[in-house]
């Protein structure tokens, strides 16, 4: 199947041309038929798989084919709602991209920055506009937004928005809309919350299901080094001392923790820079695209401040902490990989760890290679590992502010 298969107009396929995609992936071959057919869409698919462009590309086209004409300000007819700064730069640079050759207006608002800039295009007449859920708020209660006109409204990375504690924010927004819309539901899990969530958006939903979180891209190389904490940084410039490592994306566990390993590297000659929940919106995009540009070589990244981060050349991620929830390490290394190319995936696990590492080979059904012979082997830091005890359900597994089976609630900025 290709892209022209698909009954696209001319504008949209003049536009994949140009940026030279011709065969759809699963998600959009599966997802954009049912939503030209008007369906409601409840989609399970994981990073990296083109679930953007599945709800992009054909709301661009019904939106066209509609073709109403407005006087004065042109309103708000499409809503995409999602969790960060970073995925609805990307959202609104996709939108863009597919709708390059239309006429429509796209603008993308989120919290963190002053809103001068956001309202005055607000004020210009938008037909798509992706937000965050704290600033549309916001700007909804300052009567800047009227959702009183939406005609397509899309709720993207849904599981990462309960993650964060929008759920409430989400519902107000929901209440605001028109009982009459069509309405696409995205995540990359389906817990029970997430169905709840998903029945009082969607009706009589078309199920589209892609690459379950629990799976790995085959392309990916996975591989773990069993080290002691106060020496995985001594390895990871050993591993970047290799030169054909052109660019890195490197997860830890917290913003601290991303600021300390990019100082370190840069301090050993190694370019690199933070990007993080505490950096101004302005450092957050000049870092990435100082990285995308190769003029950084490493980004150290938590794990919200990478929801957005979509490079199709990326060749490895390094998990310098291993992540406390194991579909997060799915999501981290799903960054490479992408667009049918190759990947390595580089796993730190120390003694603290080692759970963590159990539960994500349990996940993924598979086990991940060890790299033995390197220079700093585990030893487990000289200190005695103390026997397991019995997990209680809400027990800190490592004394850490991370529980097993839950993930973090911390309320970053929007």
């Amino acid at each position: 199947m290709t892209f022209q298969d698909l009954n696209l107009i001319e504008p949209i396929l003049g536009a994949l041309k140009t940026e030279g995609y011709t065969i759809p992936t699963p998600v959009q071959s599966k997802a954009i038929p049912l939503i030209l057919n008007r369906k409601d869409v409840l989609g399970s698919a994981q990073t990296g798989t083109g679930k953007t462009a599945a709800f992009a590309i054909p709301i661009i086209q019904l939106m066209c084919e509609a073709g109403k004409p407005f006087r004065g300000k042109r309103p708000i007819r499409s809503l995409i709602l999602t969790p960060t700064r970073e995925l609805a730069i990307q959202i609104g640079e996709s939108f863009r991209t597919y709708g390059r050759n239309t006429s429509l207006r796209y603008r993308v608002i989120f919290g963190g920055v002053s809103q001068h800039d956001q309202v005055r295009e607000l004020n210009s007449g938008v037909d798509v506009l992706i937000a965050t859920p704290g600033r549309l708020l916001d700007l909804i209660n300052q009567r800047h937004i009227d959702l009183g006109n939406i005609e397509f409204f899309v709720l993207d990375e849904a599981d990462r928005m309960l993650d964060m504690g929008f759920v409430h924010d989400v519902r107000k927004v929901i209440a605001l809309l028109p009982k009459r819309r069509q309405s696409l539901f995205f995540s990359a899990t389906m817990p029970n919350a997430i169905i709840k969530l998903s029945d009082t958006i969607l009706v009589n939903p078309s199920r589209v299901q892609v690459t379950p979180v629990s799976s790995t891209v085959d392309s990916i190389d996975q591989v773990v080094y069993f080290v002691d904490k106060k020496n995985k940084r001594h390895l990871l410039k050993d591993i970047l001392n290799d030169r054909a490592i052109q660019r890195v994306l490197v997860f830890t566990r917290t913003k601290h923790g991303a600021d300390k390993v990019a100082r370190d590297l840069t301090k050993s000659g190694i370019k690199s820079q933070a990007i993080h929940g505490n950096k101004s919106q302005n450092a957050r995009q000049a870092a990435l695209a100082a990285f995308k540009s190769h003029r950084t070589r490493v980004l150290v990244a938590t794990d919200i401040a990478a929801r957005g981060i979509d490079i199709d050349d990326l060749t490895h991620v390094v998990n310098y902490d291993l992540p406390n929830i194991a579909e997060s390490y799915v999501h981290r290394i799903g960054r490479t990989g992408r667009a049918g190319a190759t990947g390595k995936a580089i796993a730190f696990c120390d003694t603290e760890e080692k759970e963590y590492m159990k539960d994500i080979q349990k996940l993924i059904g598979k086990k991940v290679s060890e790299v033995k012979g390197h220079n700093y082997p585990l030893t487990g830091d000289g200190a005695l590992v103390a026997p397991q005890r019995p997990r209680l359900q809400n027990r800190p597994r490592n004394g850490r502010n991370s529980f097993p089976g839950k993930r973090s609630m911390v309320h970053p900025k929007t």
